[in-house]
C-alpha cells in the first residue's frame, strides 16, 4: 500500500508540507450526558484520521479521500451543506470556516488528502478525529502559532454543529484533543473542563463492531437531542444533569412517559460517571463493569438508542467470567459494543462470543492513545 505522502503526491503532483493525526474515541461512560450538561468519560485510542495538506497557490480547494475516484475540487467553500456522494467533505470544508468564525488564521487554499484505519461508522467518532486532524493541518499552512487542546476541541464541535448538522456535544472532540496513553478523559461539560482519570494496569479495551449503520444525521440522535431539550425546559431546569436523582423523582410526573424516560437515562447516567470516576480511583474494577453494564441497560430500556444486536453482544459479554463490564459506545441506533476485560481475555475468547452473534461483529482489540498532533 502507498504511503500517505506517496498518496498525496499522486493525487496532486507534489509532496505535503504538513501532516496531522487525531485518534478516534471510545465513549467509556456518559451515553448522550454531554450535550446534557453533565460528565462523561472518554479514551482517545490507537486508531486514527490522518490529513496530509499543502497549500494551493491559485486559492481553490482540493480534498481527496483515500479511496475516492477523484479529488474534490472547489474555487471556494461553497455556502451550503453539499449533499450526496460529496457529504463527507462538510467535515474538512467546515473546519476551514469555523477558523474563520474563531478568528484564526486561515490559508487561501489548500489541496488535503485523509486517510483512516479507524473504521466509519462504528460509534468510535472518525468525524470528530477528521475535524482536529484537519484543524490542526490547517492551522499549520496558515503559519499558525499551536493552539490549546481546549479551543481545538470547541473548534471541532463547532464545524459539526454549525457546518455538518450533527448536534454532538463536546465529548467526541475533547477524547480526541486531550487523550493520553494509559488514562481517560474526564470532561465535565458545564465548562467544558477537562482532567484525566488513569486506566488501571492490566485492562484492556475491545470493541465489538456489529457494522449496523450508525448515521446520526440521518438517524434519531437528533430526535432525543431535541427529546432532552424538551424535558428540560418542561422540568424548569436549563441541562438535564443539573438534577440529581432524588432531586428528579417527585418531578417525573411532569414528563410524559417518554420524555421521562430519557429524562430518567440522563440524570441517572451522570451520576454513574462519578461513581465510576471513584471506582476507578479506588481501583474497584468489578464495580466499574456494573456501572458500564448498567449504563447500557439504561440506553437498551430508557434512551432506547441501542438496536437487538448491540443487547445481545452485552447479554454474551457479561456473562464471560473475564470481561468487568460492555456497553453501547457513542451515539447508539447501531455501530459497537465497548467491553473492558482482564487481560488474560484473548481474541480466541473474543471470536467466540462474536460467533454466538448476528451479525457476526468485526473485533477490535485497542489501546488508550495520545492525543491529536501535527507530526510533520
Amino acid at each position: 500500500m502507498l504511503s500517505l505522502q506517496e498518496q498525496f503526491q499522486q493525487t496532486f503532483g507534489r509532496a505535503p508540507t504538513v501532516i496531522a493525526r487525531a485518534p478516534g474515541r471510545i465513549e467509556f461512560i456518559g451515553n448522550h450526558t454531554d450535550y446534557n450538561g453533565g460528565a462523561v468519560l472518554g479514551a482517545a485510542i490507537d486508531r486514527y484520521v490522518w490529513v496530509a495538506a499543502a497549500p494551493n497557490a491559485a486559492g481553490r480547494f482540493r480534498l481527496q479521500s483515500h479511496g475516492g475516484a477523484k479529488p474534490l475540487d472547489l474555487p471556494a467553500v461553497p455556502a451550503a451543506r453539499l449533499t450526496g456522494a460529496e457529504s463527507w467533505a462538510n467535515y474538512p470544508l467546515g473546519v476551514w470556516r469555523s477558523l474563520g468564525d474563531f478568528k484564526l488564521p486561515q490559508p487561501a487554499g489548500f489541496d488535503l488528502f485523509i486517510t483512516s484505519d479507524l473504521p466509519a461508522g462504528a460509534g468510535l467518532s472518525s468525524s470528530a478525529a477528521l475535524e482536529l486532524a484537519t484543524a490542526l493541518a490547517l492551522l499549520e499552512l496558515a503559519g499558525s502559532e499551536p493552539i490549546a487542546p481546549e479551543q481545538l476541541a470547541a473548534l471541532g464541535r463547532h464545524a459539526e454543529n454549525n457546518y455538518v448538522g450533527v448536534p454532538c456535544g463536546i465529548l467526541d472532540q475533547g477524547t480526541s484533543a486531550f487523550g493520553r496513553a494509559g488514562q481517560l478523559v474526564h470532561i465535565d461539560c458545564r465548562g467544558p473542563y477537562f482532567s484525566r482519570v488513569p486506566l488501571p494496569a492490566g485492562t484492556h479495551l475491545w470493541i465489538f463492531n456489529t457494522r449496523e449503520k450508525h448515521a446520526l444525521i440521518d438517524g434519531l440522535y437528533a430526535t432525543r437531542h431535541r427529546e432532552c431539550l424538551e424535558a428540560a425546559q418542561t422540568l424548569g431546569v436549563a441541562r438535564l444533569a443539573d438534577l440529581t436523582p432524588a432531586q428528579f423523582r417527585p418531578l417525573e410526573p411532569k414528563l410524559t412517559p417518554e420524555l421521562a424516560r430519557r429524562a430518567k437515562h440522563v440524570i441517572e447516567e451522570h451520576a454513574r460517571v462519578g461513581d465510576t470516576v471513584a471506582a476507578l480511583q479506588r481501583g474497584n474494577l468489578p464495580a466499574v463493569g456494573r456501572l458500564l453494564t448498567a449504563s447500557h441497560r439504561s440506553s437498551q430500556h430508557l434512551f432506547e438508542n441501542s438496536t437487538p444486536a448491540l443487547d445481545r453482544l452485552v447479554d454474551l459479554l457479561e456473562k464471560h467470567p473475564a470481561v468487568y463490564g460492555a456497553r453501547l459506545t457513542g451515539g447508539g441506533f447501531g455501530g459497537a459494543v465497548m467491553a473492558l476485560t482482564r487481560e488474560d481475555f484473548s481474541m480466541a475468547e473474543a471470536e467466540a462470543i462474536a460467533a454466538q452473534a448476528a451479525p457476526r461483529p468485526d473485533l477490535i482489540h485497542l489501546q488508550s492513545a495520545d492525543g491529536a498532533a501535527v507530526v510533520r
